[in-house]
């Protein structure tokens, strides 16, 4: 009887186990508190000390903390003290075109990143119209052709030359803007509001789902659950948003309100099934969301994203931003301040850690149609320095960078 007593006691201490322990800067070994610390159903926060405790019946667990790479202990490994490596991030993006193993336009990136403090990179996991970068196992997307116009056939290569050069890898996700879904579920699909009720398709031909429809919020969160399960070390929701277009059908009454619940929703989706694999979670917004006192129309504001999403990625591009805004004719010709000054406006509603934008590696598209290079470039990545914030993400629409603007100097990385 004593010896059946014993094995139930440790059949039970299996299954209600626990995880204490200590997370430490690697390199400071400075606490390191408000760290999140998850099993797959659950989180809890590390304290001052950076001490946690956490009750699971599970032996995995994941750590997120803003400022450093993700991290992963077991508990039967016996280890209480963790060393979490931080990382300022600085990305490149990747093109879905040039996301192949092989490709000139990966070497090139590859090539920068050893000669740069470049140290992660953006990658096109699904596009706007809706394919994905390479093979899931999420029969849905490929029953549509998802994986038809797939640009890496060896995933899993692909990730492992990012690891071993120590890359941080961002899977870039459009979200609501999805042709390939759209087209093969009318029912919620955003309608035009006429006699026809016909899909609305916007300047690049386009067509959206609906962003009230749960069926659009689980499709496009089974994507970002494979590029988490092939070891992607974020997932950067783009087009998390209502289209900046009234006029249109949606499933429920457009309000504020409704707008912003519904973005929310999907963040607490999203991250409830992507928490057991401890990968961060970021957000694409309009730069201007930065000075907006409302959501703009489309279910954004920074307070409701900071609430749900662990960083905050404004799209800060100086030429997307209308004349006479900071008080420029063109401010364009300013990117240092339109970079500086639109992040610290947010500072009191998310912290500075939280925040990595986009930054414009691309010719000024307004009046004075000015290039953008080293001097341009540097400025903006100056601003990110002074104002303090976690980093940066480099937009080329054709993922064409160079030396010249991204080489070392004083201002560089």
């Amino acid at each position: 009887m004593r010896t059946v007593l014993l094995i139930f006691l440790f059949t039970q201490n299996l299954l209600f186990a626990s995880a204490a322990g200590i997370l430490l800067d690697a390199n400071s070994s400075a606490p390191i508190a408000n760290a999140i610390v998850s099993d797959s159903l659950h989180d809890v926060r590390s304290d001052a000390n950076g001490s946690f405790s956490i009750d699971s019946n599970e032996t995995l667990f994941h750590v997120k903390a803003y400022g450093y790479r993700p991290y992963t202990f077991r508990a039967d490994s016996n280890q209480t003290t963790h060393y979490l490596p931080p990382i300022k991030v600085k990305a490149l993006y990747l093109t879905f075109w040039g996301a192949s193993n092989n490709s000139k336009t990966l070497k090139n990136i590859l090539a920068l990143i050893e000669q740069t403090e470049a140290n992660a990179v953006v990658v096109d996991v699904k596009n706007e119209y809706g394919s994905t970068q390479f093979w899931t196992s999420f029969a849905q997307a490929n029953a549509y052709g998802a994986h038809l116009k797939r640009t890496n056939r060896d995933i899993k290569k692909f990730i492992q030359t990012m690891k071993t050069r120590n890359i941080y890898t961002i899977a870039r996700i459009v979200t609501f803007k999805d042709e390939l879904q759209a087209s093969n579920n009318p029912d919620y699909a955003i309608k035009k509001d006429d006699a026809n009720q016909t899909i609305w398709r916007n300047h690049d031909n386009m067509a959206w789902v609906d962003p009230f429809d749960k069926r659009a919020h689980d499709y496009t969160i089974s994507i970002a659950e494979e590029a988490a399960k092939v070891g992607y070390d974020e997932i950067n929701f783009d087009y998390i948003r209502f289209p900046a277009k009234t006029g249109l059908l949606y499933s429920k009454k457009s309000t504020q309100k409704s707008r912003i619940k519904a973005i929310e929703s999907f963040l607490d989706e999203a991250k409830t099934r992507l928490r057991k694999y401890g990968v961060f979670i970021s957000v694409d917004t309009y730069g201007n969301i930065c000075w907006a006192k409302d959501d703009n129309g489309i279910g954004q504001t920074v307070k409701s994203l900071a609430a749900h999403a662990d960083y905050l990625a404004p799209m800060l591009y100086p030429s997307g931003f209308s004349s006479g805004s900071f008080y420029f004719k063109y401010p364009s010709e300013h990117p240092y301040e339109v970079v500086y000054r639109s992040v610290k406006t947010i500072q009191d509603r998310i912290p500075s850690t939280r925040v990595r934008p986009w930054l414009q590696y691309f010719r000024d598209y307004t009046h004075r149609k000015k290039e953008y290079k080293r001097d341009e470039i540097q400025a903006q990545i100056r601003a990110t320095e002074d104002v303090g914030i976690n980093g940066w993400m480099m937009w080329s629409p054709s993922s064409k960078y160079s030396l010249e603007c991204l080489g070392d100097n004083s201002y560089c990385f």
